[in-house]
């Protein structure tokens, strides 16, 4: 899976549009009020603490930068001032999607706005950060585990073998004896834990805190979904060129952080927290301020963000704090 996303020639190595142009849609490409209603909850947060005014926003995998703009937006909207006291960072390695992060920040915001680029997480040494992310925890590398046996693909066939006893082990701790096992979340958590005295982690994702011991591994290629074994997918042409996910197990990632040093605030449904951080009240706001068509397909747009058959039960949000 790290070779498939981001090998030489992986899926991540080069900038994908992600939404109707793309292979999927997320939450940000859905609604800018996505971000609006993070940075809301963020504001509430540094009303608390005026240490937070000083620090960090920054975003991991931001992708083209949407999040982390909306978020700036909304922060400008509720207090002007915050972006002269506020720094703004991405988390992002590969430089051809570090150009389109930039050319696009420029558009938002010209040159008012100044983004400081991270290679990697461990590169963070900050007093405090506000660290958010959108669908990163499933894009980490995983291995693929049944019957005491680990997968392997040759000559574009998945092929299962003994597993290496480590890996078996690693895999108990987390309860789990089928499916797939994350790999980097500790490393991940102890980089942000080893850089960042005072933190706030906010992070959406597909999956459950339960493990279901099952596959849930998949491919998207333009917005159509095939299982890792299904037999009309072709492993050769599906190779580096879609994208490949698989539910996120939060068991694992509240393990890993608890591990490093962090303490679970919050886990819920992304509905529930989206209508906690004021979406709800950004719509009406929004509503009294446009058209009643321009409203009319916001709505629309956050239908999609919280309804229970789409993405408001089946996507999670967990706020992990330092």
């Amino acid at each position: 899976m790290n070779e498939w996303l981001y090998g030489e020639d992986g899926y991540y190595k080069t900038f994908k549009a992600i939404g109707k142009a793309g292979d999927f849609y997320t939450a940000v490409s859905t609604s800018s009020f996505f971000g609006a209603s993070i940075a809301n909850h963020f504001y509430t947060l540094m009303e608390k603490d005026t240490l937070k005014r000083e620090g960090w926003l920054i975003e991991v995998g931001a992708h083209q930068g949407y999040l982390l703009c909306d978020m700036i937006q909304w922060l400008y909207t509720l207090d002007s001032t915050l972006v002269k006291t506020l720094n703004f960072g991405i988390v992002e390695r590969q430089p051809e999607v570090r150009k389109e992060q930039l050319k696009y920040i420029e558009e938002r915001f010209g040159s008012d706005i100044n983004i400081t680029h991270f290679n990697d997480m461990d590169e963070v040494n900050v007093e405090y950060a506000c660290i958010v992310a959108n669908e990163i925890f499933d894009a980490f590398p995983c291995e693929l585990i049944k019957d005491g046996e680990q997968a392997f693909v040759e000559n574009n066939v998945v092929k299962w073998k003994e597993a290496k006893s480590n890996l078996l082990e690693f895999a108990l701790k987390h309860r789990q004896v089928k499916g797939e096992v994350a790999v980097g979340y500790e490393s991940f958590a102890q980089a942000m834990s080893a850089g960042v005295k005072h933190c706030d982690f906010i992070s959406f994702d597909y999956g459950e805190k339960f493990v279901r011991n099952d596959f849930s591994i998949r491919v998207y290629e333009k917005h159509k979904t095939f299982p890792l074994f299904d037999e009309e997918l072709i492993l050769s042409e599906a190779f580096q060129n879609t994208d490949v996910t698989y539910d996120v197990n939060f068991g694992h990632v509240i393990e890993a952080f608890e591990e490093a040093g962090f303490r679970l605030d919050k886990y819920e449904t992304q509905a529930r927290a989206l209508i906690r951080f004021g979406l709800i009240d950004i719509l009406e706001q929004f509503a009294k301020q446009t058209s009643q068509s321009n409203y009319l397909r916001e709505a629309d747009r956050i239908k999609t963000l919280i309804a229970p058959t789409i993405m408001g039960d089946k996507f999670k949000m967990i706020h992990l704090v330092k």
